[in-house]
């Protein structure tokens, strides 16, 4: 009996940030009403992967002995995004500003990606173990499955603010995305 190859936490993490430079790349391609759905995808990925670092690997990454202050520094970035993505949620992407302030998004999202691959993945990769990793993997996509889709400031970038606020936030935005989708459909 041969079992499935354990998941990655790393490579995990690695494949969403190429889905997520992915789909930066097609709101940027594209104009007006074009970029609601690619925009939405993203906004989603984007909120559930971080809730999810920030829940489980951020903290591992402390226990694994990655610096403090690089773990500060990555946990800082993300709330910055979260607040840059709330403003371009509500803006929405008809805006006239739309174009300008998610191109200075997408900079700030990719280098903070790369930074995360450089500062914190390639440590958590040497310091864990395969079956460290693959439970980690394991916690990542809980995490995920149990986040919010839409971005929450008051939540801030805490595990704790994210385990208590995380769920009935996630319930709320999973409704609000059904009957959003229905009324497309009906509609269109």
């Amino acid at each position: 009996m041969t079992t499935a190859p354990k998941e990655d936490v790393v490579v995990l993490l690695l494949e969403q940030h190429e889905q997520i430079k992915g789909l930066i790349q097609q709101v940027e391609s594209a104009a007006g009403e074009a970029r609601r759905q690619p925009f939405e995808e993203l906004v989603r990925l984007l909120v559930v992967h971080e809730a999810a670092e920030e829940e489980v690997v951020h903290p591992v990454s402390r226990r694994a002995a990655v610096a403090d202050a690089v773990v500060d520094h990555r946990l800082a970035e993300e709330g910055e995004a979260k607040q840059m993505l709330v403003d371009l949620y509500d803006m929405g992407v008809r805006h006239e500003e739309f174009g300008q302030r998610f191109h200075s998004f997408a900079l700030a999202v990719v280098e903070h990606a790369e930074m995360e691959e450089k500062e914190e993945f390639e440590q958590l990769r040497q310091r864990l173990s395969e079956d460290d990793r693959a439970r980690l993997a394991t916690a990542v996509r809980v995490a995920e499955a149990v986040a919010p889709t839409r971005p929450h400031t008051q939540a801030g970038e805490s595990m704790v603010g994210n385990i208590v606020a995380g769920p009935p936030l996630a319930l709320f935005d999973r409704i609000r995305d059904a009957l959003r989708d229905w009324r497309r459909k009906t509609e269109g």
